[in-house]
């Protein structure tokens, strides 16, 4: 039996219609580029949580998702980050939506469950998620990280004491540990003066 779609011009099968729907339902991400202690920061969230925080001003859009820019949804996010660069903050409590394959998610619960203050090797990762050779793969599953500083992979170091890699580079990675070390903190936050305006992905 065939249905129409509201709106189309055509008739569809049941499991074409679904698809339709689907299509026409697509979720929206809510995103803010914010002036941070440490540069320029874009995060990003859905209605579930926070899906991604960069270092990178451009957004690397993946999603097929409406994009809206809201400085108002980000502002809880941003708000236990400053409390994080002044040095207030140990432990995040906002909500994350993070999004991976079955290894890599993993991996990012391995890093949450590392303690302010301290580190581990990529090693130690691998074992505490029951595959101890796989620590080259546990180092690729930190780099594709998409909630930088909050999934501390910042905390995750070389067995020989080195830090390895870094998304925001080594000198960052060595300050974000000399401040959960409690040595220092990162200054105030500000906002960037002017905001990009709003893009959005419009089904077609």
């Amino acid at each position: 039996m065939q249905r129409l779609t509201r709106g189309c011009r055509r008739r569809y099968t049941p499991s074409e219609s679904c698809q339709v729907l689907r299509f026409h339902h697509m979720e929206t991400l809510y995103y803010s580029t914010w002036q941070s202690p440490i540069g320029s920061l874009t995060l990003v969230a859905s209605d579930r949580g926070l899906v991604a925080l960069e270092f990178r001003p451009e957004l690397r859009r993946k999603s097929k998702a409406t994009w809206l820019y809201s400085d108002d949804k980000l502002a809880p996010y941003r708000r236990e980050l400053e409390k994080y660069f002044a040095g207030e903050l140990r432990h995040f409590t906002m909500p994350l939506d993070l999004r991976g394959t079955e290894f890599q998610m993993r991996c990012w619960q391995a890093l949450l469950k590392i303690p302010y203050g301290e580190t581990r090797t990529y090693a130690e990762q691998a074992r505490a998620i029951g595959q101890p050779k796989a620590f080259r793969a546990v180092g690729m599953a930190n780099h594709d990280n998409p909630i930088a500083i909050v999934v501390p992979c910042h905390r995750v170091i070389a067995s020989d004491g080195k830090l390895g890699g870094y998304g925001g580079g080594l000198p960052l990675k060595q300050k974000l540990l000399d401040l959960e070390r409690g040595q220092g903190t990162l200054g105030s936050a500000r906002r960037v003066n002017a905001r990009p305006p709003p893009r959005r992905n419009r089904p077609r």
